[in-house]
């Protein structure tokens, strides 16, 4: 990359300040909007913006793709609003245990990833789909034995591969519009490989973990809710959803949908499904908008991101940036940049995976573009650091894996994560130095 001779890098890496700010306050305090806020003023200052340039930063930043992702989340919990209003997700998770017919250990764990996976893919929020899931699978888990740290670990590792398996995921839809694929290659060529990684991994310590935890850390049967068992008529609103989801999903793939298709194949969907669930229309709209009210911090939070990423632009952060990490780009090569993106988000940035993944493409956008990094090997450098923080990390998702477990077994999450963690990254190196 060329840098202009009259760009001055200690200007650049000031403007790397709010970063170096947002990195150590969400580390410590872990409230993203306060501290993202804190963030774009000291960008503003950085760059001399008037009360009137900053007003206009906000103004344009509704217009943004940050903006429309956030939309989509909201739009995303109110979908989900409907699915558990019409127990579709019930009858999903409960059609899924019963059909791999749970009578062993090994079944129930292979049932409970399979319908975490869908699920959380479905829904594209974590805790909400986990908190469908938990009521369904917990006796079954019971009544084979497995362990709460077991169970804990598989809905954690499992929801973390639906968010990023499923098509209208917040992670998915920003990595496509991001990297430029289509979904039927990020899906088969980037996410299944990864996916396949890290479920092999998480399968061989969820057993290890099994027998440690056996005897000690068990479910008892009275902590155990009543089981779901769906009726006729959750069963034919199921079958209506998930065929229109096929339909809609299908439409996308072969017209090439751009990203704002998502927002009409959601409220689609909702209504599809409300009405023959036998919701009343006023209804529909009551739920769909109580659901959206539950992400509306996360749409705020996109909406001060734009500003928070255009301001250390501006200041030229990224460019500093670059000339930082050109010298290990130079003596690594085109092979070292995706493996040090995967480990500067796996080691280096936490928080909300959206903000992490413009995070990551802004700053090795110019390594990208000079060496002509691979877009599949790129989309997996970016799934796998997006990911692999949150094995590494203990954070909202582990936690409320743990929660819904019913399980304190933190020492068998970290131990599951860091291993799943370690063999991505060295997924991560062998797809770079063959195909980067």
């Amino acid at each position: 990359m060329t840098i202009p001779v009259d760009f001055n890098i200690w200007y650049g890496l000031l403007g790397l300040l709010p970063l170096v700010v947002y990195l150590v306050l969400i580390f410590t305090y872990k409230e993203p909007i306060p501290i993202t806020i804190l963030c774009v003023v000291l960008g503003a200052l950085i760059t001399h913006q008037t009360i009137f340039s900053l007003a206009n930063e906000f103004v344009k930043s509704l217009g943004s793709f940050l903006a429309l992702v956030g939309l989509i989340i909201m739009m995303g919990r109110g979908l989900g609003e409907i699915l558990n209003a019409t127990k579709v997700s019930h009858t999903l998770v409960h059609k899924i245990i019963y059909t791999i017919g749970v009578n062993t250990q090994r079944k129930a764990m292979a049932g409970i990833v399979v319908a975490s996976i869908i699920i959380v893919g479905l829904l594209g929020t974590m805790a909400g789909g986990i908190s469908i899931i938990a009521p369904i699978v917990l006796p079954v888990a019971a009544s084979v034995g497995l362990t709460r740290s077991t169970v804990a670990t598989l809905f954690h590792v499992a929801g973390e591969e639906g968010l990023t398996l499923g098509p209208f995921t917040p992670p998915t839809v920003t990595l496509l519009a991001f990297v430029g694929i289509t979904y039927g290659d990020m899906l088969f060529k980037a996410a299944i490989p990864v996916a396949i990684v890290t479920l092999l991994c998480n399968w061989f310590m969820a057993c290890r973990i099994q027998k440690e935890t056996q005897g000690i850390n068990d479910y008892e049967q009275s902590e155990i809710g009543e089981q779901f068992v769906p009726d006729g008529h959750n069963t034919r609103t199921t079958v209506i959803f998930i065929l229109s989801f096929i339909i809609a999903l299908a439409y996308g793939i072969i017209f090439n949908a751009s990203t704002s298709y998502v927002t009409v194949v959601m409220l689609g969907l909702a209504i599809i499904t409300g009405l023959v669930g036998g919701i009343s229309i006023k209804r529909i709209f009551e739920l769909f908008v109580q659901g959206m009210a539950g992400n509306l911090h996360l749409f705020v939070l996109f909406l001060l991101l734009n500003p928070f990423m255009n301001f250390m632009e501006e200041a030229g952060a990224f460019k500093a940036l670059t000339i930082l990490i050109q010298p290990l780009a130079n003596y690594g090569g085109k092979e070292a940049v995706p493996i040090i993106a995967g480990l500067t988000g796996t080691f280096g940035l936490t928080g909300a995976t959206v903000a992490i993944i413009k995070m990551i493409h802004d700053m090795f956008a110019p390594l990208i573009n000079q060496y002509g990094i691979n877009s599949i090997v790129w989309a997996i450098a970016i799934i796998i650091a997006t990911r692999a923080c949150n094995f590494v990390h203990p954070g909202a998702n582990m936690f409320s894996a743990m929660g819904f477990a019913q399980t304190k077994d933190m020492v068998s999450m970290i131990k599951n994560g860091w291993v799943i963690a370690f063999f991505q990254i060295l997924f991560l190196c062998i797809v770079s130095l063959l195909f980067a």
